[in-house]
């Protein structure tokens, strides 16, 4: 017949529970509460005098009812980590889509402004042709569209009416001058959004629109304005791909 176990001696087992005291964690924190409320029944049932079993066990058995209760706190520890977890990876995720879906909106904002469907504003330059003699080609607009664009322009308007993308254009139609189908005149207005220092000096170089446009094939002026807030309202219709679809 197997022989009992012996019962722990009573100091380890008291060693043991002031070690448990003096290293406080969360778990303490829960079976602290537990062993509080704990006592407090007991107190209740001994002060009755309606239950004497818990005086009555010994304190190996005591020490086995507190480790049921480290051990239940444990598990509560456990879910309440993996629920933190859980949490900080659905804000991460709330977070990143977040993100996403303002670069998106900051990709789109670019793309209407460089394709012309938004309305555009900030610091850039104001040049104002005066052609009398009507001497300026659709040419000599053109190369200044692409010296200001090469300059760093990224919207640019004529006379207030017509938006400069990709796909505009300058003739001269009956002998009036043209820009995408609408008349210019004999003063024409072309306003560029970049950095105004740049985009001036990209005018003024000796076979530029300045130089161009005051010599002696043209005749007429040429005058440069840098502005601190140009806004640019005109816009274009997007055209719908006849042929192009999202690959």
């Amino acid at each position: 017949m197997p022989e009992p176990t012996p019962a722990p001696a009573p100091d380890n087992a008291w060693a043991r529970i002031r070690k448990d005291l003096l290293k406080p964690s969360r778990s303490q924190l829960i079976v602290a509460v537990v062993l509080l409320l704990f006592g407090f029944a007991i107190t209740l049932q001994l002060s009755g005098g309606r239950d004497q079993r818990y005086t009555n066990l010994r304190q190996d058995e005591l020490v086995a009812m507190l480790d049921d209760v480290q051990a239940e706190a444990r598990r509560l520890e456990g879910e309440i980590t993996q629920l933190e977890v859980t949490r900080q990876r659905l804000q991460s995720g709330a977070e990143s889509s977040a993100e996403a879906r303002e670069q998106a909106l900051r990709r789109l904002d670019a793309l209407e402004l460089l394709g012309g469907t938004a309305p555009a504003q900030g610091p850039g330059i104001r040049v104002t042709i005066t052609d009398r003699a009507g001497k300026v080609t659709p040419e000599i607009l053109l190369n200044t569209v692409e010296e200001l664009r090469d300059a760093g322009a990224e919207v640019m308007e004529v006379n207030d009416a017509v938006r400069l993308v990709t796909n505009s254009w300058f003739a001269t139609v009956d002998g009036q001058l043209q820009a995408d189908g609408v008349r210019l005149g004999s003063t024409i207005v072309i306003e560029a959004i970049g950095d105004p220092e740049t985009l001036s000096e990209a005018t003024r170089f000796r076979g530029g629109l300045v130089s161009t446009i005051e010599g002696e094939r043209v005749g007429g002026t040429a005058r440069v304005v840098e502005v601190e807030d140009l806004v640019i309202d005109s816009v274009v219709d997007p055209e719908t791909p006849r042929f192009a679809r999202p690959g």
